[in-house]
């Protein structure tokens, strides 16, 4: 038996989370060897009572993880656990990582660069344009949007990243077999066939419940740098998974709204207890700086700065931009001077050449160059 399918099976038996099987493979060794062991020994672990030692030592005769192999297979589903290369980097760094991950579709490089968008299952119009927004402008800047295929907030942003052809994540609350019945399923087919995924830690025919949503957050916020809180009323769900990412270690952003707008309330809730005020990308990066991999060390000093960089690839758009900036402190009017692009072209060409470490952006709105192209 493989690691990933004794993940399956523990992940199948009833009333067991991620934090008892690592327990037991503390004192076990591994997700394998738990399964071969005596129930009487497995009752000595502390959380592990008699009915779940009983659960794990019967699970040749009472899981049926083969048909749930087979059936995940049929549905072109991928089953991955924690030590494979393609789990979630930052999603395996949490106290509680899902023991297995259900995926169709595409997870890559770890999916290191990925910003959560949630908020209300009912926004305003504002809310939605909003999320769609800035969406469209994290792919647009090479980040991966991870949502919850939820209505509201959660599909504006997951569209608005399909808008820029950028990829998205959608983590759901329930199993695959239940994907049919929700309010976006044609929204998953969008995802996949745009280069995206759709992920679940639950089994094939698991219903979505009120238990399943919340579990649901905490991948959401555990696989991103940051969660990013776009309208959320005094109750709303989108609160649950900013307390994830809090209590994850990840920063917690909100857009502010109007001050009569109930679904405000919990987002304004979120930055007077800390969580950074948004108004646009930029107050997102000032904050990645740290969070992302850099490729430049600022302490490495003005001669390595300027090195050349010959491995990077510039678009023709790009390369107008990046020309336009200076060594010197320049201004962004005098990088839209050259009238050859519009405003908002340049700014988000901007921020591409930010994350690609090649301009940084001053306060005042001035943008220095980093390095010179080979």
């Amino acid at each position: 038996m493989t690691r990933a399918e004794a993940c399956l099976v523990l992940n199948m038996v009833d009333h067991i989370g991620p934090i008892t099987v690592r327990r037991l493979s503390d004192r076990f060794g591994n997700p394998e060897a738990i399964l071969e062991t005596p129930e009487r020994e497995l009752r000595t672990v502390n959380g592990v009572g008699r009915e779940m030692a009983r659960a794990i030592s019967r699970w040749r005769e009472e899981i049926p993880w083969e048909k749930e192999l087979e059936h995940a297979r049929a549905q072109g589903l991928r089953l991955i656990c924690a030590e494979d290369e393609e789990y979630p980097a930052l999603l395996r760094q949490i106290h509680d990582p899902p023991l297995v991950l259900y995926v169709r579709g595409r997870l890559e490089d770890g999916e290191k660069n990925s910003l959560a968008i949630v908020g209300a299952r009912h926004p305003s119009h504002y809310g939605q344009e909003t999320a769609r927004r800035f969406g469209f402008q994290f792919a647009n800047i090479g980040m991966t949007v991870v949502s919850g295929l939820a209505v509201g907030i959660d599909s504006a942003a997951h569209r608005g990243c399909l808008q820029a052809k950028g990829r998205t994540v959608a983590v759901l609350g329930f199993g695959f077999d239940y994907l049919p019945k929700a309010d976006h399923a044609k929204l998953g087919e969008e995802i996949v066939a745009g280069g995206g995924a759709l992920v679940s830690e639950f089994p094939m025919g698991k219903k979505p419940d009120r238990q399943t949503f919340p579990m649901r957050n905490r991948i959401a916020s555990g696989m991103s740098l940051g969660t990013l809180v776009v309208e959320a009323g005094a109750t709303s769900g989108a609160l649950i998974t900013a307390n994830f990412a809090s209590e994850q270690g990840r920063q917690v952003f909100a857009v502010p709204g109007r001050i009569d707008q109930p679904n405000a309330i919990g987002s304004h809730k979120l930055i007077q207890t800390g969580a950074k005020l948004v108004q646009c990308v930029e107050d997102v990066l000032e904050e990645f700086e740290m969070l992302l991999p850099r490729g430049l060390d600022r302490a490495k000093g003005e001669a390595d700065a300027a090195a050349p960089r010959a491995a990077v690839k510039l678009t023709e758009t790009e390369r107008l931009v990046f020309e336009a900036v200076g060594r010197e402190e320049t201004p962004m009017d005098a990088i839209l001077s050259g009238g050859a692009l519009p405003p908002s072209v340049i700014s988000a060409t901007l921020m591409v050449l930010e994350m690609k470490r090649l301009v940084r952006q001053l306060p005042g709105k001035l943008y220095v160059r980093l390095a010179d192209l080979a």
